[in-house]
C-alpha cells in the first residue's frame, strides 16, 4: 500500500518523497495538472493530479493508501487573491486529511510551520507551548497556516483524527527550484545583488533534516502533539556572512531600519499588482522582520530522537545547487 505525500513537487514534500523512498516504501504524490514535477524526475513514484480544493481528485488519490504526509502548501508572502490561500491551506488540508482517513490510512502527519508560532520580543527561543494567538499572526500566509493548525487539531479533538503536527522552521537546501523567500535571499546574496540588510533573525534548518523529522514524527509522534524541526539560531547578518564566505564576495555591512525600507515595499506590492508577479520585497515581510524568529526543537530532539547538522552545511548545499542548476 503507497505513502500519499502531498507537495511532493516542492521544496520540503520532495525532501520528504526521497526520505520515504529510501526506507522503501511505495510513494504516491498528489500533483496538479500540468504542476512543475523537476523534483521529481528519475523517482520511482506514483502520480495522482489532483488538487486541494477538489475533493474527489482527493478522493481517488486517497485510495488504498496506508499513510498521509500532508506537506502541500501555498506559500507566499504576498498574494493578489488572499481566499485562494486560504482555501488551499485552511480547508484543503481538512480535506486531504479526511480524504486518506476514510480510504484507510493508519495515521497522517501534518505540515504547519514555526510560523503559528510567536517569537520571543527578546529574541529568546520561542517553543511549541509560548502562548500565540491569533492576533499575533502577521499577514495572509501566517494568519491561514494558524487557522490550518487549528481546523487540523480539531479535526483530531473532536473525529479523533490520528493526525501528528510538525512545525518546520526555515528549511534551506537542495531542490528550491520555486524559490522559496529564503531560498530567494540566498541566490541574491550569492550573486552580490545584497548590498545592506536589515536586522532579524532566522532558524535555519537542512531540508532534509526536516524531512527525516516528518518521518520520526510519524513513527514516534502522539497523536495530536506538535513539533518544532529546526536548526541553529543565526541572524541575518550571519547567514549573509556565510553566503559571502562561499561565494568569495564580502558580505554586506550596511544595515538598513526597517521603516527606511517600508515605502519601497508599498511601492513594490503596488507595482505586483499590476504585473501580477511577486514583489522581492513586501511589507508583511518587513513586519515579520522586526522580529528574531528563534525556536528550539528541543522536544522533536528529545521525543523524536531528531537531529540536525549545521546550519552551514544547509546554506553550503543551497549555494552549490542553486549555482549547479543556473539560479543567479
Amino acid at each position: 500500500m503507497p505513502t500519499l505525500v502531498t507537495g511532493g513537487t516542492g521544496f520540503v514534500g520532495a525532501a520528504v518523497v526521497r526520505a520515504l523512498l529510501a526506507r522503501g516504501e511505495a510513494v504516491r504524490c498528489l500533483a496538479r495538472p500540468g504542476g512543475d514535477r523537476r523534483n521529481l524526475a528519475g523517482l520511482d513514484v506514483e502520480i495522482a493530479e489532483g488538487d486541494l480544493t477538489d475533493p474527489a481528485s482527493l478522493k481517488a488519490a486517497a485510495r488504498g493508501v496506508a499513510a498521509l504526509y500532508h506537506v502541500a502548501a501555498d506559500y507566499r508572502l504576498w498574494i493578489p487573491n488572499p481566499q485562494e490561500m486560504e482555501a488551499a491551506n485552511v480547508q484543503g488540508s481538512v480535506n486531504v486529511i479526511r480524504a486518506a482517513l476514510e480510504a484507510g490510512a493508519s495515521r497522517a502527519v501534518y505540515t504547519s510551520s514555526v510560523a503559528v508560532l510567536k517569537p520571543h520580543p527578546d529574541g529568546s527561543s520561542a517553543d511549541e507551548d509560548t502562548p500565540t494567538t491569533e492576533a499575533d499572526m502577521i499577514g495572509v500566509y501566517k494568519g491561514s497556516k494558524f487557522r490550518a493548525e487549528q481546523a487540523v487539531r480539531r479535526l483530531v479533538e473532536v473525529e479523533g483524527a490520528p493526525v501528528v503536527i510538525v512545525n518546520p522552521s526555515t528549511p534551506i537546501g537542495p531542490r528550491d527550484i520555486k524559490p522559496t523567500p529564503t531560498g530567494r535571499l540566498i541566490v541574491e546574496a550569492a550573486a552580490g545583488r545584497m548590498p545592506a540588510y536589515v536586522e532579524t533573525g532566522l532558524n535555519v534548518a537542512h531540508v532534509d533534516d526536516v524531512a527525516a523529522g516528518h518521518l520520526l514524527g510519524f513513527d514516534r509522534g502522539r497523536v495530536g502533539a506538535r513539533y518544532i524541526l529546526g536548526g541553529e539560531n543565526l541572524t541575518l547578518a550571519d547567514i549573509l556572512a556565510e553566503v559571502a564566505r562561499l561565494t568569495g564576495r564580502r558580505p554586506p555591512k550596511v544595515s538598513l531600519p526597517h521603516d527606511l525600507i517600508l515605502p519601497f515595499a508599498w511601492t513594490a506590492e503596488g507595482i505586483a499588482r499590476v504585473t501580477g508577479k511577486e514583489p522581492f520585497a513586501t511589507v508583511d515581510g518587513l513586519r515579520m522582520a522586526k522580529k528574531r524568529m528563534f525556536f528550539s526543537s528541543a522536544k522533536a530532539e528529545r521525543d523524536l530522537g531528531y537531529v540536525h547538522r549545521p546550519a552551514r552545511d544547509a546554506i553550503a548545499d543551497a549555494v552549490a545547487w542553486f549555482r549547479e542548476n543556473g539560479y543567479r
